[in-house]
């Protein structure tokens, strides 16, 4: 399965046009033979939330697992496909982001293109780097505490080192 990954800044033009990194162009071609952007204003954070075929399969996904019609499903509807705009890729490989698309990310002379799997992000670099830096915290936050619950598995005990871990006879 093809993934957005690695982050890139592009310069954004006055009309709002800007290079798509050539590799996550790749990945959209590979998902459809239109090579469109889906993009929308991520619901929790100053940044745009886009993809190719697949985001909106995982999109169709989410609705599917909420009951029709019911008021959970319309907003989510509302909140994702509701604000999609389809992002035509031109022949230099660039997408004109709308104002309104720039306006909700803070977007001004630069862009920065963050993969994340299925889907990536665009951001304002500036923004991105204090995103960046409060997910590498949390997560060297979380991997003391699950190294923590992996050395208590291996001893038995949760006060245990690696050299107390029990040895075969």
């Amino acid at each position: 399965m093809d993934r957005f990954v690695s982050t890139f800044t592009n310069r954004l033009d006055a009309k709002g046009r800007v290079s798509v990194p050539a590799p996550f162009r790749a990945v959209l071609e590979r998902q459809s033979a239109a090579a469109s952007i889906y993009c929308y204003p991520a619901l929790d954070a100053p940044a745009l939330d886009a993809g190719g075929e697949s985001l909106a399969v995982t999109i169709d996904g989410l609705l599917a697992g909420l009951p029709d019609y019911s008021d959970e499903r319309d907003e989510l509807s509302v909140a994702l496909y509701g604000d999609v705009q389809l992002l035509g890729i031109d022949g230099d490989g660039r997408v004109v982001l709308s104002e309104s698309l720039r306006a909700h990310a803070g977007l001004e002379s630069q862009v920065t293109f963050v993969g994340l799997g299925q889907k990536f992000q665009i951001w304002a670099p500036e923004r991105f780097e204090e995103r960046r830096r409060v997910a590498r915290e949390k997560v060297r936050e979380t991997r003391k505490l699950i190294g923590i619950g992996q050395r208590s598995k291996i001893s038995g005990t949760g006060d245990a080192g690696p050299d107390d871990a029990p040895s075969n006879p």
